[in-house]
């Protein structure tokens, strides 16, 4: 049970800072002299500038910081759950902040699919960020299944 535990909490932790290094990194597109995330667009010639204050972008800032919070929210409860749950309870509220934070996480690497080639430069390709980003859709997907799943021993 311990090492179901701890790989849990692994998966979980592992998750979380896909989910920091995605919306922090700024690498979400990259080109030969520019690369462009949620917050900053950089060239080589004239430095960095503020995002565009689309509305899209602000929505897929918002989304992804609304994932990093339920996911942090859901290790939390994870914590206070696994303390104060009776013995064969199942861990909903946790598995349901995370699959929340899953699916803010796949809405957000959506909208920037979807919106990214009316403003970012033609020839620019996507970036690690952005793939981190969807690699951290199906490991919170997957953790939050696992947490509706798990019973909790003695």
């Amino acid at each position: 049970m311990l090492l179901l535990l701890l790989g849990i909490i692994f998966l979980h932790l592992a998750a979380l800072v896909l989910l920091f290094v995605s919306t922090i990194v700024s690498v979400w597109t990259t080109g030969e002299s520019t690369t462009s995330d949620l917050w900053t667009n950089c060239t080589t010639a004239s430095g960095c500038i503020p995002a565009s204050t689309g509305e899209w972008i602000q929505s897929v800032q918002a989304v992804m910081i609304l994932s990093i919070i339920f996911s942090c929210l859901s290790l939390f409860l994870f914590f206070c759950q696994l303390f104060t749950l009776q013995k064969g309870g199942r861990f909903f509220l946790t598995g349901t902040f995370q699959i929340l934070a899953s699916l803010f996480v796949m809405s957000g690497a959506i909208i920037y699919t979807v919106m990214s080639p009316e403003w970012v430069p033609e020839g620019n390709s996507f970036g690690y960020s952005y793939i981190l980003a969807w690699v951290a859709f199906p490991l919170a997907l997957i953790s939050g299944l696992i947490y509706v799943i798990l019973r909790k021993r003695e």
